[in-house]
């Protein structure tokens, strides 16, 4: 038995009035999805633990079957994983966000962020303008390293985890009141402000039309994890597919492997089928037992506010991801169980993260079943099934329980 999660991350929503009352997942044009809820078990998952942030690191963690409340110490620090940081003890990671601020002819403590990802920055754009600021800033209490897209990380010897807010949650808003109490970190804040807003590059940027990548920000504090091993826990080798550092970090720290797909860049217009591939490919042709694809795209188009693009987001899930894999599966003649679900909702109305419980459908090619079901959240809620702990599901999903 071969086993695969297809992650689509903040695809969760909530009923949207231009959409008659339906939430994206609902309205989206989603065959493969549908026919599978028609043969699948349905329902609820809570994955977020009650009282904690409703990230994608807690979220993630709790489907890969880590109780966020044990194995979490901070979002960075996961991602510190994927790119090769070797923390001590005593470090404290950051993610390092390079943001969109208006720039207004105010007080930086003035400006509104306007873009958490600088319009998708490409990682050799973002790398240039990364660079250029950390020659100034860098030193041997302040470490930079450089990630994928807009998200990069910073390390500090000898830190403290201080409280921090996620870009993605004050867009629009004047960021004075979310600015670090650090002076330090303040101070490195304020400084790439003044050293991006007319860097060459970001005016070659507004030519275009796009966003500049004007300001770091700092967020998602945390000390170096210690996660146990995925495949001691499950007796299963595991494969990571996914364009982003954080999941790439958990994989590490699970002593999972990663894949390398070529094009995969956490975007709307990522490589969706060979992500699809990779996982086929681990599954058919390589010594896995498991795979995980985690798309990022419908929570980058939740925290844009983009109905559309979320839709299409959807869309390109079912048909170029899902479609693909349950073909290849079935045509290599694999007998498999596949876990369809979001790590957290984005709802449109808010653009950031909520803990409310998100529906999952699990698919068992040995065992079809059949029902009405079409996988949306409302149909989710109305099957009755309800799992508490979201950190159960990969027990359930190996038929461990």
């Amino acid at each position: 038995m071969k086993y695969v999660v297809v992650l689509g991350d903040g695809m969760a929503d909530r009923p949207i009035p231009e959409l008659d009352g339906k939430t994206p997942l609902e309205y989206a044009n989603t065959p493969e999805m549908d026919l599978l809820a028609a043969e699948s078990e349905i329902g609820l998952v809570h994955t977020i633990p009650q009282g904690m942030n409703p990230g994608s690191d807690t979220a993630n963690l709790s489907v890969l079957g880590y109780n966020p409340r044990q194995y979490y110490t901070g979002r960075s620090p996961l991602e510190a994983l994927s790119i090769g940081v070797d923390m001590k003890p005593t470090d404290v990671a950051f993610r390092c966000n390079i943001v969109t601020l208006t720039e207004e002819d105010v007080p930086y403590e003035e400006q509104r962020i306007i873009d958490h990802s600088s319009d998708e920055i490409s990682t050799e754009d973002a790398a240039i303008l990364f660079r250029d600021v950390v020659k100034e800033l860098q030193n041997e209490s302040y470490q930079f390293y450089v990630g994928t897209s807009y998200r990069h990380c910073l390390i500090w010897a000898n830190g403290k985890v201080v409280e921090l807010t996620p870009p993605h949650d004050v867009l629009t808003q004047v960021i004075g009141q979310y600015l670090p109490k650090d002076e330090q970190l303040l101070y490195m804040q304020k400084r790439s402000y003044e050293i991006l807003k007319n860097h060459p590059l970001n005016q070659e940027r507004k030519a275009k039309g796009l966003h500049p990548a004007n300001s770091f920000w700092f967020w998602g504090a945390g000390t170096r994890p210690a996660l146990s091993s995925f495949e001691e826990a499950h007796h299963k080798k595991g494969k990571m597919i996914s364009a982003v550092d954080l999941l790439k970090g958990i994989a590490v720290g699970a002593g999972m492997d990663n894949a390398v797909v070529e094009g995969a860049n956490g975007g709307l217009n990522t490589n969706y089928e060979g992500k699809a591939q990779a996982a086929v490919d681990a599954l058919t042709k390589e010594d896995y037992d498991f795979a995980y694809i985690h798309v990022e795209a419908p929570d980058e188009m939740g925290h844009q506010g983009s109905v559309e693009k979320k839709i299409q987001a959807i869309e390109n899930l079912d048909q170029k991801v899902i479609r693909l894999v349950k073909e290849k599966l079935d045509a290599a003649g694999e007998q498999y169980r596949m876990l369809v679900l979001p790590d957290h909702p984005t709802p449109i109305e808010v653009r950031t993260h909520t803990g409310d419980p998100v529906p999952y459908l699990l698919y068992d090619s040995t065992k079809p079943q059949t029902h009405d079901w079409k996988y949306n959240e409302a149909e989710a809620k109305a099957s009755g099934n309800d799992m508490a702990c979201g950190w159960d599901m990969m027990k359930y999903l190996f038929q461990e329980s």
